[in-house]
């Protein structure tokens, strides 16, 4: 990003995100100093007048593009002042242009191209007869023509072609026909599907598809990424239009301006130009268009249930016994410590075939009371619920808390090399286990590990923009990290990667700082690591924290540039900062307002003074224990009316699908969530939310189950 932000630039980003120019200014200022979205938003809220992490971004993806724009301005001016064609006037509206469609649209007369139809007629010399039929005053259309036979213009005919390509090349590079056509694709395009001939076999899950048309504005994202997938996979051939004779006719309207021969010529190459280049132009042009915005809106969905799911509420430092289900090949367990550290691992049998139910039972309680097992972590996949069912059946000496927690990218995180490093003498069941039982401790520092778009909580993650998906749920993950913070002196180095301005250099030099000096005691040891500068400690110190170390402060998201101003207030109260921290009553008699400095607002105050009373504070909720109908076995035994406890576990633009219990899951279609219309599911529902369902309707053929939300009166 450059340092100098334009008048125009500032103008544009205010408009176009609904921010104060002052607001754009200074977070483009912090950005350019590099300063993360997590700092700015949680450390510079008088600066930016509090904008959140989803604006900052989203002022980061604009202001990104528009300098992307002006680089392309550059190649644009360059590339024709070498042509010898850039006059004042040209230069002027390319510099004061702003939208890149309307930016290419200058630029195509200009643009150097392929050797087209029109550039061979150049060449044989009959750009002159063109600009005579276009202006279409003549009507010895032939006899004019053969004024230009000569070699590689043999007939009357071809020199009229020739023009003819001429014209519609003009017409085809023409921003008014450009527009005009771009406009009826805007309100009237329709999208049509239709099935490959002989793929009728292969392509049943697109059946919905196969004879599809319908508003292109109208068209969701999931639809259309799901058309676009059955495209790409050779089952569907789409294809995007409007009318083609209202386009003709708008164009006709605008370029055939007589009665005369020569302009019956002109309607021709016309209606060439749009058939032949116009209209495949804006159709690529739309499905570009139309599946950045699905990918957009998809990836948006994507990122808030990954949001949600690193969230979810941690049941904190238990000594938990992990089981990856299984029937053939038995249930991994593993016994983990309240740190996560593996202390033991064994394979029961209890499902078919093996059936080694009691042997199965009687490891169980001696696992459990050898190694002080607090809680019960139970994969959500295959044998799921058989396993659940097998614990809730076990008599222990003790009251155990079990849960069923999602697998999804379980699998994927065992054969990494994160999991080879942790654990290289383990094979990839264990390790699976283990990550079962981490993730019901603390989801956000297990998930950390598993690259997000395996994580299993979005829609054909596969085919969108990768790039800007990859972009999106990294900084999803970084936000979920930074929300919360992490303990410097426990945090893997996966977790301290995503931490704000460190990255997996720092981490690691963190990492072996602690395995050589032991723990940190105060947060300023911390620029005694290798390569960590002012400016890092600046933008990572506030989301790191230190328990039972030297400054009572370290522990809490106060960042050290505000510590002077909390021992100020401590002193005013005559009292100690460890005595304040905690001390609602105390905290509650500060006044703010005796605090604010030029560098010191209200919003940071406020921060601070919160903080102060529940110090290092999770944002997170606390974990609750869930049980399924255990009537429910299987997808037969659900009947129409029934209510049913389950979990979501997808959330879609279109509804969200619920765990009850069984290998199936159940949609609530989006029109089935409140007695009102819903435009974002999200609104009602959150992922892994506790809900209550009725079943609608039950296709067991299909394997599909249609529900209603039951919402609490």
């Amino acid at each position: 990003m450059s340092l100098e932000t334009p008048e125009k630039t500032l103008q544009l980003l205010s408009s176009t995100l609904q921010l104060s120019q002052r607001q754009v200014q200074h977070a483009i200022q912090l950005f350019n100093g590099g300063a993360t979205i997590p700092f700015i938003s949680r450390y510079r809220k008088e600066a930016t007048g509090g904008m959140d992490e989803i604006q900052l971004a989203d002022l980061k993806t604009q202001y990104e593009k528009l300098q992307e724009l002006l680089k392309r301005k550059e190649t644009i001016l360059t590339t024709i002042e070498a042509q010898g064609k850039l006059t004042d006037e040209l230069k002027s509206r390319i510099e004061n242009c702003w939208y890149g469609t309307e930016l290419e649209d200058i630029y195509l007369p200009y643009k150097p191209k392929r050797r087209t139809r029109a550039e061979i007629a150049r060449e044989k010399g009959l750009e002159s007869l063109a600009k005579i039929i276009m202006k279409q005053h003549i009507d010895n259309v032939e006899q004019i023509a053969s004024n230009y036979l000569k070699d590689g213009v043999e007939s009357v005919d071809d020199a009229i072609k020739g023009a003819k390509d001429i014209i519609a090349e003009w017409i085809s590079e023409s921003e008014v026909a450009r527009t005009a056509v771009r406009s009826i694709f805007a309100r009237e395009a329709v999208i049509t599907s239709k099935l490959v001939k002989g793929k009728e076999a292969e392509a049943v899950k697109y059946s919905d598809y196969f004879e599809y048309n319908g508003k292109l504005s109208r068209c969701s994202s999931h639809r259309l990424l799901a058309m676009r997938r059955g495209e790409s996979e050779g089952f569907l051939r789409l294809s995007i239009s409007p009318d083609s004779e209202h386009c003709i006719e708008r164009l006709e309207r605008i370029f055939v301006k007589n009665n005369t021969a020569s302009a019956e010529q002109v309607y021709d190459a016309m209606t060439d130009a749009y058939k032949r280049l116009l209209k495949p132009s804006i159709e690529m042009e739309f499905a570009n268009e139309s599946k950045q915005k699905a990918d957009v809106e998809a990836i948006r969905v994507f990122a808030e249930n990954l949001k949600q799911l690193l969230l979810s509420p941690p049941l904190g430092q238990k000594r938990v016994m992990g089981i990856d289900p299984g029937f053939r090949t038995g249930c991994k367990l593993v016994c983990l410590d309240a740190e996560g550290n593996l202390l033991h691992n064994e394979t029961i049998y209890p499902h078919p075939p093996q059936r080694e139910y009691s042997r199965a039972i009687h490891k169980l309680q001696q696992l459990v009371a050898t190694y002080d097992i607090q809680a019960i972590s139970v994969g959500n996949g295959t044998a799921g619920r058989e396993t659940e069912q097998l614990i809730q059946d076990v008599r222990f000496d003790r009251k155990l808390q079990v849960f069923v927690v999602s697998e999804s990218g379980a699998s994927v995180y065992s054969a990494s090399k994160i999991a080879r490093e942790e654990f290289p003498e383990y094979d990839v069941t264990v390790r699976g286990a283990i990550s079962i039982g981490r993730r019901l401790m603390d989801p956000l520092a297990e998930l950390v590990k598993i690259d997000p778009k395996s994580i299993g909580v979005g829609q054909y993650q596969h085919d969108v923009d990768q790039v800007l998906l990859k972009k999106s749920l990294d900084q999803t993950v970084e936000n979920a990290v930074n929300r919360v913070g992490v303990n410097l002196n426990t945090a893997s180095k996966h977790l301290l990667t995503y931490i704000s301005g460190l990255g997996p250099q720092l981490a690691q030099h963190i990492v072996d700082y602690r395995a050589a000096n032991g723990a940190f005691t105060n947060r300023k040891q911390l620029l005694k690591v290798p390569k960590m500068g002012p400016k890092t400690f600046e933008q990572s110190a506030g989301f790191l924290r230190i328990s039972d170390g030297e400054q009572a402060l370290d522990n809490s998201a106060v960042h050290p540039e505000s510590y002077p101003i909390v021992e100020k207030m401590a002193d005013d109260l005559n009292i100690s900062v460890k005595d304040l921290i905690g001390n609602s009553d105390l905290i509650r008699r500060i006044d703010l307002n005796r605090y604010v400095s030029e560098k010191t607002g209200l919003p940071t105050l406020t921060d601070i003074v919160e903080e102060l009373e529940k110090p290092g504070r999770d944002p997170r909720k606390a974990i609750a224990v869930f049980e399924f109908d255990p009537r429910i076995k299987t997808i037969d035994d659900l009947r129409v009316d029934m209510e049913l406890p389950g979990i979501v576990n997808n959330i879609t633009n279109f509804g969200a699908f619920v765990d009850i219990g069984i290998k199936e899951n159940g949609l609530i279609h989006i029109s089935q969530m409140a007695d009102r219309h819903v435009s974002n599911p999200a609104e009602i529902v959150s992922l892994h939310e506790y809900v209550n369902v009725q079943v609608l309707k039950v296709d067991p053929e299909r394997k599909r189950i249609q529900l209603k939300l039951i919402v609490p009166s």
